[in-house]
């Protein structure tokens, strides 16, 4: 199989909500909406968020798959703007899960978790490049 991934989709209790948070809040702009999913175009892939009654009933009845717990990452260029968008994000809702505060590798970043549970790790990895175009390279 390829490596690669080309959607991620988060499950929310009620559309409305979930797009306040992401669009007006975090400032996102939908691709595609209607009653049941909002999709948002990213470098290389697309976020949707998809209500969750129908996502279960997509998953043929499954309300959970796998472990639950992970973090879906955002790289910016400084510890600066870090601290901004944790703050952003708290200020609209958010769950503060841990304050920004550099870490012992050289890195700097923060979690917060969205009105519907999902983790967001807000960092800067001066290691890993970001493109104009957003794209983050790895980097040692």
């Amino acid at each position: 199989m390829k490596q690669s991934v080309s959607v991620i989709t988060l499950p929310v209790e009620t559309i409305d909500r979930a797009k306040r948070f992401y669009c007006d809040v975090l400032g996102w702009s939908p691709v595609f909406e209607n009653e049941e999913i909002v999709f948002f175009q990213f470098n290389g892939f697309v976020v949707g968020l998809f209500l969750k009654s129908s996502f279960e009933k997509d998953l043929n009845g499954a309300s959970k798959t796998g472990t639950g717990s992970f973090a879906l990452g955002h790289n910016v260029g400084s510890p600066a703007e870090v601290d901004t968008l944790v703050a952003q994000a708290v200020s609209g809702g958010a769950k503060l899960l841990r304050a920004p505060a550099a870490l012992p590798w050289g890195g700097y970043s923060g979690y917060f978790s969205c009105p519907d549970g999902h983790a967001w790790e807000i960092a800067h990895n001066p290691a890993w490049p970001i493109s104009k175009e957003g794209y983050v390279t790895f980097g040692v």
